[in-house]
């Protein structure tokens, strides 16, 4: 026997102010008339939720529409992203990016705080100083949620990061400084999966359901989005290909080291070696930023126009073998996965563009059975801090919509 069970009128209206609330959110500024063609809604119900969101501080009179209208149906209602403010962190073992935003994600300030080797006793505190002063002159004065993005584990049952590798001590430290702040709740993601969420939501997956983020930098990572929800897994290391063992490294992995993984195939320091060895510029330095100049350098030596695969040289060849390399790892994700989409980002992901996706999606074809789409990231340089800023405002909205 099924029971059908009845919203109550509390349970009608809180569904009722949610949904109005998103549809100002995703669209901006609407009339009552239009919520009501929106929703569906009657106009009784309407004007009862709007007279409600406006006492609560969430909803406000911005202006009127209609040339000739005025009263009640020719105002213009918006969302009051002034309601509740937001931080967002990227966290790397150099330093920190940061942004202020607004309860609809618009960014209010920015900056960045560099960090010089392994930091200094005062180093949490100094970026937390930075923030509040960022804040304070965009007239902020408390911050409703805070999303991290760092690398390592976040353990899902502890919300505890754990490293994969040597993470700074700072980096523990800096969480625990933020979770002083009075009335301000902190959410820990890996940096990675952040950055899928960004592709996810504004970005290349913007119409996949299931997909992979493989995140080319320094190291290599990748975010796992399946039948629409981000997978973390037991431990949280869903997506640490780092470690994945590969043909083509000197060794193997190990639990303390992925040196011997996929991680020395294709970090900035095994690209930047490839590069030289195909007679490419490349810093000695190995970084991130020096693995995606090379990628550009590449792409340069093939020209800006024509058909780039009949174009013979060092550019192509190196490329080319760079394709190798991520379809390797590529593959051994989607033949476990099969999610149907590889979304390359990161530095080298955004330095290579269409062109390396292109090359990667070929190689992988001749891999894998599995029909497989490869593209390039476009939330750009800054997908991580996207993605916390999302995170950050969908857990500020739950709190203040009273999403379940």
């Amino acid at each position: 026997m099924t029971t059908v069970r009845t919203a109550t009128p509390s349970t009608a209206r809180a569904i009722n102010d949610r949904l109005a609330l998103n549809l100002l959110l995703e669209q901006g500024p609407l009339t009552a008339t239009e919520l009501r063609g929106l929703t569906g809604l009657s106009r009784p119900t309407v004007a009862d939720l709007l007279d409600r969101l406006q006492r609560t501080g969430l909803v406000a009179v911005v202006g009127e529409r209609g040339e000739q209208r005025r009263g009640p149906n020719a105002r213009v209602y918006a969302l009051v992203a002034s309601r509740a403010h937001l931080a967002a962190f990227d966290v790397r073992s150099g330093g920190v990016s940061l942004v202020v935003a607004d309860l609809a994600g618009r960014t209010l300030a920015s900056a960045e705080v560099p960090v010089d080797g392994g930091g200094t006793p005062g180093t949490a505190d100094r970026i937390v100083r930075t923030l509040l002063d960022v804040a304070h002159g965009v007239g902020v004065e408390r911050l409703h949620t805070v999303a991290v993005g760092a690398p390592g584990l976040v353990d899902p049952a502890t919300g505890r990061l754990q490293s994969t590798g040597a993470l700074p001590a700072w980096h523990g430290e800096l969480l625990a400084a933020l979770r002083e702040l009075p009335g301000t709740e902190v959410i820990l993601e890996n940096e990675v999966n952040l950055a899928g969420r960004a592709e996810y939501r504004v970005g290349a997956a913007r119409d996949r359901d299931t997909f992979v983020l493989m995140w080319l930098g320094h190291s290599v990572g990748a975010a796992v989005v399946l039948d629409g929800r981000l997978r973390r897994g037991f431990s949280g290391g869903t997506g640490e290909i780092c470690f994945l063992p590969v043909p083509g490294t000197a060794g193997l992995p190990s639990a303390a080291s992925c040196e011997g993984g996929f991680h020395g195939l294709v970090g900035s320091a095994a690209i930047c070696e490839l590069a030289r060895a195909h007679g490419l510029p490349a810093d000695p330095a190995g970084d991130a930023a020096a693995a995606e100049a090379a990628v550009r350098a590449a792409l340069e030596d093939l020209g800006a126009v024509g058909d780039l695969d009949a174009v013979d040289g060092p550019g192509r060849a190196f490329l080319d073998e760079l394709a190798e390399r991520i379809a390797l790892g590529a593959a051994s994700v989607c033949v476990v996965l099969d999610p149907g989409c590889v979304v390359l980002g990161g530095e080298i992901g955004r330095a290579g563009g269409p062109e390396l996706a292109a090359r990667v999606e070929r190689r992988l074809a001749a891999l894998s059975p599995l029909r497989t789409e490869v593209r390039a990231g476009t939330a750009g340089g800054g997908a991580v801090l996207a993605g916390a800023v999302l995170t950050a405002g969908d857990a500020a909205r739950r709190d203040l919509f009273g999403e379940p």
